[in-house]
């Protein structure tokens, strides 16, 4: 799990999987996001294996009538959480594109498992929800398992997973394989997840240039995936989000074609999420489209007691 310090404004880039949480903030604050996502099967593959998902969860109680005065009514609020993630599917057949469906509905079964948890937002402690993402990425893989082994046609069957859910400021990020998370912060991009290669795994040993892992012949040998040899290790972390902030979700159909530099300038450009998505779609085939393109972008403005939020 990625270290955080609690007392720091900073991001630090790392290994590209470490994010600095910024100090909470003193005031009270509303979250503003705006989403949008887009799939593109690309201009070589015959089918699209990727899938991505948004998800709003929230608790409500609508009060239609009470004998009780106005001045005895609780308060009743109305919290929203939200689930962002992207899937690239593998297999031979038809698996591949059983395997992100499979991962996008076990997101959704698992939003409305886990909302009593999900609204827990005056527990200190985080250790409980970390728990419950690992048990449930977990479970997951063992199906995925399970399923390969009934049914021979999906033999090598398997999944990345890139998923941020979100409530008010505060963001968990679960990630398994070569899909990515970005956050753009003032004009810099921060790759939040680290890519579960073999190619990785040599940059890290110091054996090979990081430039090089973009061309390598390894760099699609994942090392860690759902629904393959069991006992996936998710990479988990927590971060907080700031007024301006941009998220960015992808499948290596996108980060295969347009290097980082490129896109940070092009989500920069494009404040509007689904703009964001349509030029990053774009910027992707115009290279090559060799692959799948599946991009979700969120944005986010604050706003402060007695403040509006700046318009995204």
């Amino acid at each position: 799990m990625a270290t955080a310090d609690p007392t720091s404004d900073s991001l630090h880039p790392g290994d590209g999987s470490t994010i600095i949480i910024p100090r909470p903030a003193t005031t009270p604050v509303k979250v503003w996001l705006e989403f949008a996502g887009h799939t593109h099967v690309g201009k070589v593959r015959p089918n699209n294996e990727d899938q991505f998902l948004i998800a709003r969860l929230s608790k409500s109680l609508v009060l239609l009538a009470t004998s009780l005065p106005a001045g005895q009514q609780a308060a009743i609020s109305d919290p929203e959480g939200y689930l962002l993630l992207v899937a690239d599917g593998m297999g031979g057949y038809a698996g591949g594109e059983r395997a992100s469906a499979f991962i996008v509905n076990e997101a959704i079964q698992y939003l409305m498992k886990s909302s009593k948890w999900f609204f827990q937002l005056d527990d200190p402690d985080d250790d409980v929800r970390l728990r419950l993402l690992r048990e449930g990425l977990e479970r997951a893989d063992r199906q995925l398992i399970d399923a390969a082994k009934r049914d021979p046609t999906l033999t090598g069957m398997g999944t990345t997973m890139t998923a941020v859910s979100l409530i008010g400021p505060d963001a968990f990020l679960v990630h398994v394989g070569d899909s990515r998370a970005y956050l753009l912060r003032q004009g810099r991009l921060q790759q939040l997840t680290k890519d579960h290669t073999r190619a990785q795994e040599l940059v890290e040993q110091g054996l090979l240039h990081p430039d090089d892992a973009r061309t390598h012949r390894l760099r699609h040998r994942l090392t860690n995936v759902l629904g393959g040899m069991p006992g996936v290790e998710g990479e988990i972390l927590k971060f907080r989000l700031a007024d301006g902030d941009r998220l960015l979700l992808c499948t290596d159909g996108l980060t295969e074609m347009v290097r980082d530099d490129r896109i940070a300038e092009l989500l920069a450009q494009s404040p509007d999420a689904e703009d964001a998505c349509r030029v990053l779609v774009e910027a992707a085939l115009n290279a090559g489209g060799r692959d799948n393109i599946t991009v979700v972008v969120a944005s986010c403005s604050m706003e402060k007691a007695g403040q509006t939020p700046a318009r995204l």
